[in-house]
């Protein structure tokens, strides 16, 4: 669920959940971004992009999972986000380039691997002031360079990823709290399902849970990149890929404990 602003977000849990579930359920907002295409309206936010080449310090090497390279989907630029994410990103780590396994391969070679495996996956962060542009060997695949604008919302969680400590609902009425979120607030999802974002909270109509959960707290989103047609990507039948990483491991700057996961219909 996304807002542009604070007062409407408030306005919205109190009115439809009561004085101290909304106020419980507004407390979860988070900061995050709507990932738009840049325009002359709407121009590319620092490096932020989808696609192209990945911008890595020079040392780095390209990942790879059992000598398949992996391919780049998305950089984000993290110091042109960090204003208006404030103590939501505890780190500056320059930029992160999202990696996820999508070999250009035959079928029969496609289906033998493993993409629950956690090598499948990777975020590197990079010095801007060092990174160079560096372009996917194959047979990884390249999408076209899609700079974005990074439009600034409020986010709160959809329902799935509401626990029942969150939120106090009446028992009589709702099997939990994830049930009084989706019966009372379940049409300002404004079906961003289907989007691009970053940070603030994931947006999913899958009924399963993305973001998990340890002794700091839900796990922070960092990106969702959903199917898209004109870059070339997607996943399973209108899938959604999800990367979060645990509050702790973000204040470390610790990106080796990022997971990715993909849901689809």
């Amino acid at each position: 669920m996304q807002f542009d602003d604070p007062g409407s977000l408030n306005d919205a849990c109190i009115q439809r959940l009561g004085e101290r579930a909304g106020r419980q359920f507004a407390a979860m907002a988070r900061r995050g971004f709507r990932l738009i295409r840049s325009s002359e309206k709407a121009r590319a936010t620092g490096q932020c992009r989808l696609g192209g080449p990945a911008l890595l310090e020079p040392e780095t090497l390209w990942p790879e999972h059992n000598g398949v390279p992996l391919s780049l989907h998305a950089v984000l630029d993290t110091e042109a986000l960090a204003s208006w994410l404030g103590t939501e990103l505890p780190v500056r780590p320059g930029l992160l380039n999202f990696f996820y396994l999508d070999p250009d391969l035959p079928y029969e070679e496609y289906r033998k691997l493993d993409l629950s495996d956690p090598g499948t996956w990777r975020v590197i962060p990079a010095d801007p002031a060092h990174a160079v542009m560096v372009t996917a060997p194959r047979p990884a695949r390249s999408y076209g360079a899609t700079p974005v604008h990074a439009a600034e919302v409020i986010m709160l969680p959809d329902c799935w990823d509401v626990e029942d400590d969150d939120v106090e609902f009446d028992r009589g009425r709702h099997w939990g709290a994830a049930s009084l979120i989706l019966s009372e607030m379940g049409d300002l999802d404004g079906n961003t399902a289907g989007s691009h974002c970053a940070f603030g909270w994931p947006d999913t109509s899958y009924t399963l849970k993305v973001s998990s959960r340890d002794a700091d707290g839900p796990a922070v989103h960092l990106l969702q990149l959903a199917e898209d047609t004109e870059l070339g990507w997607g996943w399973g039948d209108a899938g959604t890929l999800y990367f979060t990483i645990p509050a702790k491991a973000l204040a470390a700057g610790d990106f080796g404990k990022v997971v990715a996961q993909v849901l689809c219909c």
